[in-house]
């Protein structure tokens, strides 16, 4: 078939607008929902290609739908996320959120970049050119986050530059070293010199004030780790588009739901960051959020913004966020408006189904044996008594800010042990890298365990291993566990594995369908239990134990990271 040029399909696309030719394909008799003013409009939707040609009117078309009334929205945008956390392959991801009405994903790959390096950003490049969604790439801009942790990789700016004009990538990621930003470090200054002409997101928790100001001086203007209404409305009167989040672990839109209304949907958008096959099959994706802005007492007209045109227009992805001609036929049709009732997903003017997913190019998939370790035994987990406090780790269910708690622990033999009493368990850090052999250990507060061990490869950001246990034993029997399956979730207790999950793609991902994993998931959780955890999401929590850019306390193989000062608590 001879490819018409630019000019000709402009052509084509006015002849079929105009009604002078028939569309290539009509969606007929639905709602229209008017992103101005909120009303709902019958009409038709006539679309060329992958292009919107036309609305408010009736269309003949080489192919009809019949939308039998239902509501046409825009395709969602999730505006932040990392693929690698859905724990399957990008062309996994792409099957299981399409039919949650994303169409466009904005995704940050510095997990596997974290394990792997810019080869990460190749593979997701390479599969982004082949998804059915839209999957756009920032290129990570903290690998590592900080020099407090071993991370597989190290980034530079040079290393970002060769990907600068890729048509998939938007610009730079999450700017998690934000104290490197406000002290002017000179690495952190080249990567943001470098994109000083495109698009840099942020990442700034509790970032409030004149530091807010100079962290904005730097060219940063978005924020998904806000977790207040009041830091956000700071955040968007300096010109912020702020992310609400709400991820597996991460659950920020209660907080920022009072916030959104008519008049602040263009500064709000929408993202998950993070969020597993298993939350998504029991509630939802973006359409789990806009149901539940909507059931909190916002305007549906808002949160149907938030999902599409502010999403847009911060990204500046110019071709979208609108059902309006010269957009792309990103499109959603809903049984019900304030439910977000899901019915059909059009992607690029393709209906989205498993016959259209068929007929994608797959990319082979990386990382294998990403997992470094030698054998670990219990005595690797010791950790010297102490005549004063200990620092311990306070988890907040829900978030990932944790609290850098004090207390007097038990002890034996010189060594500090476990308080169940005060639910204190230990917490550890193993560089699974292959670059040394450090172990970091220290205790947490707020899991619930009472016995065994629970481990995860997925540790943010330099993805070491994690484990948290109140017996030494059972957490060397995890962490072993998890380099024989090159990576993963796992339960143990009295030595015995009680459930597992494996990740070997870089330790993160599986290779497997997302139904399966979605499915390994469920027994995963109620071995969890059954130790007696009490988080919801415990593998999520674990795994964002090391992340040392989110206040206060975290642990990494270094030790224990005081976030607020940025070093180790000796």
């Amino acid at each position: 078939m001879t490819r018409k040029s630019d000019a000709q399909l402009i052509a084509t696309r006015i002849a079929q607008g105009r009604g002078k030719a028939a569309a290539d394909l009509v969606i007929a008799d639905v709602r229209l929902l008017d992103l101005v003013t909120g009303a709902l409009t019958q009409t038709d939707i006539a679309v060329c290609g992958d292009t919107i040609v036309g609305t408010y009117g009736h269309y003949r078309g080489a192919r009809t739908i019949d939308g039998r009334g239902r509501i046409a929205v825009p395709g969602f945008i999730d505006t932040h996320l990392h693929v690698e956390s859905s724990l399957v392959t990008p062309f996994e991801f792409d099957r299981c959120v399409l039919p949650h009405g994303v169409t466009t994903a904005i995704c940050d790959p510095h997990e596997m970049a974290n394990v792997l390096g810019t080869a990460a950003f190749d593979y997701f490049l390479t599969c982004a050119e082949r998804t059915i969604l839209d999957l756009r790439v920032q290129l990570s801009s903290c690998v590592p986050a900080t020099h407090l942790e071993t991370s597989g990789a190290h980034i530079e700016a040079s290393d970002l530059i060769r990907y600068r004009h890729h048509p998939k990538v938007i610009g730079l990621a999450e700017f998690m070293n934000f104290p490197g930003v406000l002290s002017v470090d000179p690495e952190c200054l080249a990567k943001l010199e470098a994109f000083s002409d495109g698009h840099i997101d942020g990442h700034a928790p509790l970032v409030r004030g004149l530091d807010l100001n100079g962290y904005l001086s730097a060219g940063i203007r978005t924020d998904h780790e806000t977790t207040t209404a009041a830091e956000a409305l700071e955040k968007i009167r300096k010109g912020m588009t702020i992310l609400i989040r709400e991820g597996s672990v991460s659950k920020d839109l209660h907080a920022l739901a009072p916030l959104l209304s008519l008049q602040t949907s263009p500064f709000l958008a929408l993202c998950t960051d993070d969020r597993n096959p298993l939350d998504i099959a029991e509630e939802g994706h973006l359409d789990y959020m806009i149901r539940t802005l909507i059931q909190l007492g916002c305007e549906p007209l808002a949160a149907y913004r938030a999902a599409s045109l502010t999403a847009a227009q911060a990204f500046g992805l110019r071709d979208r966020g609108m059902i309006t001609p010269g957009k792309r036929a990103d499109i959603v049709l809903l049984d019900d408006l304030e439910t977000c009732a899901v019915s059909d997903v059009f992607s690029a003017g393709r209906l989205v189904n498993e016959a259209l997913f068929a007929k994608r190019e797959t990319v082979a998939p990386i990382g294998r044996g990403s997992v470094k370790i030698d054998t670990i035994s219990a005595h690797d987990f010791r950790v010297p008594a102490t005549a004063t406090e200990t620092s311990v780790i306070g988890v907040i269910p829900g978030k990932i800010i944790t609290e850098n708690n004090k207390a007097i622990l038990p002890h034996r033999n010189g060594f500090a042990e476990a308080d169940l009493t005060q639910d204190i368990v230990k917490v550890a850090v193993v560089a699974r890298h292959g670059i040394n052999r450090n172990i970091g250990v220290g205790f947490v507060n707020g899991f619930g365990l009472k016995r065994g061990a629970i481990a995860s490869s997925v540790g943010h950001d330099s993805h070491n291993i994690c484990v948290v246990g109140a017996n030494d034993g059972d957490m060397a029997a995890a962490v072993n566990r998890l380099r024989d399956i090159e990576g993963g979730f796992v339960v143990v207790s009295d030595g015995v594995v009680r459930a597992e999950l494996a990740l070997p793609i870089a330790g993160l991902m599986s290779d497997l369908p997302y139904e399966a994993v979605r499915d390994a998931l469920y027994p995963l959780r109620h071995a969890a239990k059954d130790l007696g955890v009490t988080l919801p999401e415990p593998f999520l929590q674990v795994a964002f134990l090391p992340l040392p850019v989110i206040p206060h306390l975290k642990i990494t193989d270094f030790g224990l990271v005081d976030v607020d000062r940025m070093s180790v608590v000796s």
